[in-house]
C-alpha cells in the first residue's frame, strides 16, 4: 500500500438545487493522481472510484477518491463530521494523508 501525503484546499461543489454546504473536496495532486492510477492492480470501482484510508489531523475515515474529468486529478470528498471535529470550511488548506486500500 502507497500512502500520499500532500496538502490541498478545500473546495465546495456547487450545483444548481445542490445544498450549498453539502458537498465538500480536496483535489488530489496530479503526480499522486497519476501514481495511483498507475498502481492499481484491480480495475477502478464504479464511477472510477478507488478505496482509500485517510487520515486529516486526528481524524482518520475510509472513503473513496473519484476521477474529476477536468482535472484529471481524483478528488478527496470530506463529510461535514470531519471538517467539524478539524474547524475546516472551504478554502482552507487541508494536510492529507491518503493510503489506498488493497481492496480496491
Amino acid at each position: 500500500m502507497t500512502t500520499y501525503d500532500f496538502t490541498a484546499p478545500l473546495w465546495r461543489w456547487s450545483d444548481e438545487g445542490d445544498d450549498a454546504g453539502s458537498w465538500h473536496f480536496v483535489t488530489v495532486p496530479i503526480e499522486h493522481s497519476e501514481r495511483i492510477r498507475d498502481e492499481l492492480v484491480v480495475p477502478p470501482r464504479g464511477f472510477g472510484s478507488v478505496r482509500v484510508a485517510v487520515r486529516v489531523g486526528a481524524t482518520a475515515w475510509e472513503t473513496s477518491v473519484f476521477p474529476d474529468s477536468k482535472s484529471g486529478c481524483y478528488v478527496l470528498p470530506v463529510r461535514k463530521a470531519v471538517r467539524r471535529a478539524e474547524d475546516l470550511e472551504a478554502g482552507d488548506p487541508v494536510p492529507v494523508s491518503l493510503t489506498v486500500r488493497d481492496d480496491t
